[in-house]
């Protein structure tokens, strides 16, 4: 089957480890799982991390890229795949540490994919494949990272860093929809006039003193924007985090205002498969639905990853086999 791989790391150029070609179909599985027939599949920077090498040993290589999928289950219904296997247990070993699809096991940028059955849910009708295919990374971490890690309410202000990119669009749509006033970031004027018309309620340039501090910020910069965060929040607000795509070591670790403040700091990383199921239920009650920059098919691949590399997105970039 066609798919899209990394067959090597590469740190400093991720895309060169990037090919395309056939891979394996998927046979002779565990009990308990399935194979999906993928008709939508998402990008995350997740996948860059992989081609560098985070998260996954050379002995994994070939390795499927893709956490995101919609598609169709062997008795023809129409689902979406909850990418963290083995959280629980389900279908894997009572001792087998969680991760995610493509760190272990093979993932959706392909024809086909196998995952357990528990990680299969129903899509709701009322979501198109492409739009699904969204939900299960970026925006299920956004909806953990407001609902579960910061436990906003309406009214409450919330900072989203970086808006452009999957998990901050999502921040901003979702927190739009669930009466919270939202303030966000970016260095470029179209996506910051593109946030507002989303729903953000102002737009700043990256590190610009905000009107007022925040209850909340939702950080998936990293590095490049930690102490704007941290000098944001109103004393006893939250910092929650998930991602540093900027890299790990800020200037300043800003640990006396953390203290002496004291400011919450909450890590998030992807959502339960409740979760997911809220989610989906909100999209297709409410007619929330996440925006999309592009969909390419598999074999445009590359294209797509070399968009998202640069930053040149707004929302998310689907793939189509």
């Amino acid at each position: 089957m066609f798919a899209a791989y990394a067959a090597r790391f590469d740190q400093d150029h991720p895309l060169e480890a990037l090919e395309l070609g056939d891979r394996p179909e998927p046979r002779d599985l565990p009990p308990d799982w399935t194979v999906v027939d993928v008709r939508a599949a998402s990008l995350n920077h997740h996948d860059l991390w992989t081609l560098r090498g985070v998260g996954l040993g050379e002995e994994a290589l070939p390795m499927i890229l893709g956490c995101d999928a919609a598609g169709v289950d062997p008795e023809g219904n129409e689902v979406v795949i909850h990418s963290v296997i083995g959280a629980t247990g389900h279908g894997v070993g009572p001792n087998e540490r969680r991760s995610l699809l493509t760190e272990k096991y093979q993932g959706t940028f392909a024809q086909r994919v196998a995952v357990p059955r528990w990680n299969v849910l129903p899509k709701p009708p009322e979501l198109s494949f492409e739009e699904a295919a969204c939900l299960p990374t970026a925006w299920l971490t956004a909806y953990r990272m407001l609902f579960t890690g910061a436990r906003v309410k309406p009214g409450d202000t919330v900072l989203v860093q970086g808006a452009g990119g999957g998990v901050a669009t999502a921040a901003i749509v979702l927190g739009a929809a669930a009466g919270l006033r939202v303030f966000v970031t970016s260095r470029d004027e179209t996506k910051r006039r593109r946030a507002v018309e989303l729903g953000a309620e102002d737009a700043f340039p990256s590190g610009a003193r905000l009107p007022r501090r925040v209850d909340a910020v939702l950080e998936t910069v990293g590095a490049a924007t930690w102490s704007h965060s941290v000098k944001s929040l109103r004393p006893g607000g939250t910092l929650v985090i998930s991602g540093a795509t900027s890299g790990q070591k800020p200037p300043s670790a800003e640990l006396n205002r953390i203290f002496f403040l004291e400011l919450s700091v909450v890590g998030v990383t992807m959502g339960t498969r409740e979760e997911l199921a809220s989610l989906l239920s909100l999209c297709a009650s409410t007619g929330v639905r996440p925006l999309i920059d592009t969909v390419l098919p598999l074999e445009r691949a590359v294209e797509g990853f070399t968009r998202m590399a640069h930053g040149s997105v707004f929302g998310k970039i689907v793939l189509t086999p």
